[in-house]
């Protein structure tokens, strides 16, 4: 998939399920963290901006959010 940063380079989370059923897929540029579905990797994918994902990830590895 190619964005206005060109082609993405996604890789699957390593918070995922190995089991399946429960895979996210990710890519980074220097500006914004993209996320997927790995079931659905033609469909639509969320793009963050860099600071918003890493406020996200530090409160989540704080245990704010109910897993």
């Amino acid at each position: 998939m190619s964005d206005k940063h060109g082609n993405l380079s996604w890789f699957r989370s390593s918070y995922s399920s190995s089991e399946g059923g429960m895979c996210v897929e990710v890519a980074a540029t220097t500006e914004t963290v993209h996320v997927r579905d790995s079931k659905n990797r033609h469909g639509s994918h969320l793009a963050f901006p860099i600071r918003q994902w890493d406020a996200f990830i530090g409160r989540l590895a704080a245990g704010e959010f109910d897993a």
